[in-house]
């Protein structure tokens, strides 16, 4: 079991017993609140150096809830996702849970994701759109899971969480940016805000210190997608900047 060693414990002349104790601990099994956890679950490389260097273990955590806090859908979030996406095998499948917009083919396609192994799921009801993440996360055939949750209290957090650490799928979480300011048991929490042509990842929250200041990821391709605009009668400002999203009707 892991044990965080305080800073007094490192300062303080009185608390050389403790440190004599966490001294005794095997290697490994002492973690310092003040650096950043190398966690002992696998973990999956997001794609992007600089956001792995501010993730514990370096990467996505496989078998967690990973919560995206968005301001809006559609600022790039699934573009951060795609080194994931593509890398899903012709035996499993990426589960999309009742998301807001329609995903682009065309764009996923040409990012290299598999469009035969994607799974849309829309529930009706909100306890069954519970239910449907927590199956997908245990199933052990999905690569990853997206689920969109506009509204879920903390009981459904742990539930997710503990079907995530079930399994080796990463549980990706989206969520509105003012969720930020509630407590969740989920293992890493990012806010995304557009800023021009790139996306501000601000961590919320991770095992290790707070994060000093957020990174900034180059996830918009370089050519947005345009046709989708005529279709359905929207105009260039108002399609998602990922164009991976597109408008439902």
């Amino acid at each position: 079991m892991a044990a965080i060693a305080p800073r007094i414990a490192e300062q303080d002349p009185s608390a050389a017993p403790v440190r004599a104790l966490l001294a005794g601990l095997p290697s490994g099994s002492v973690w310092q609140a003040s650096r950043l956890a190398q966690g002992r679950g696998e973990v999956c490389p997001t794609g992007f150096d600089t956001l792995d260097a501010e993730l514990p273990g370096g990467g996505w955590p496989l078998g967690a809830l990973i919560e995206l806090l968005l301001e809006r859908p559609g600022v790039g979030e699934l573009s951060m996702l795609l080194p994931v996406l593509e890398r899903t095998r012709p035996e499993q499948w990426v589960v999309w849970l009742a998301p807001p917009l329609l995903p682009y083919a065309p764009a996923l396609a040409d990012a290299g994701v598999p469009l035969s192994r994607l799974l849309i799921v829309r529930p009706e009801q909100p306890r069954t759109l519970l239910w449907a993440a927590r199956q997908a996360a245990v199933s052990g055939s999905c690569s990853a899971v997206l689920a969109w949750m506009p509204k879920i209290d903390n009981s459904g957090l742990r539930r997710l969480q503990l079907a995530a650490e079930e399994s080796a799928t990463p549980l990706f979480l989206f969520r509105p940016l003012d969720a930020a300011g509630q407590a969740s048991p989920a293992a890493l929490r990012l806010a995304l805000t557009a800023r021009g042509d790139q996306l501000e990842v601000r961590i919320v929250k991770r095992r290790g210190p707070p994060a000093i200041r957020p990174v900034l990821l180059h996830v918009h391709p370089a050519a947005v997608d345009t046709q989708a605009a005529p279709r359905l009668g929207l105009r260039q400002s108002e399609m998602p900047r990922s164009g991976i999203l597109e408008r439902v009707r």
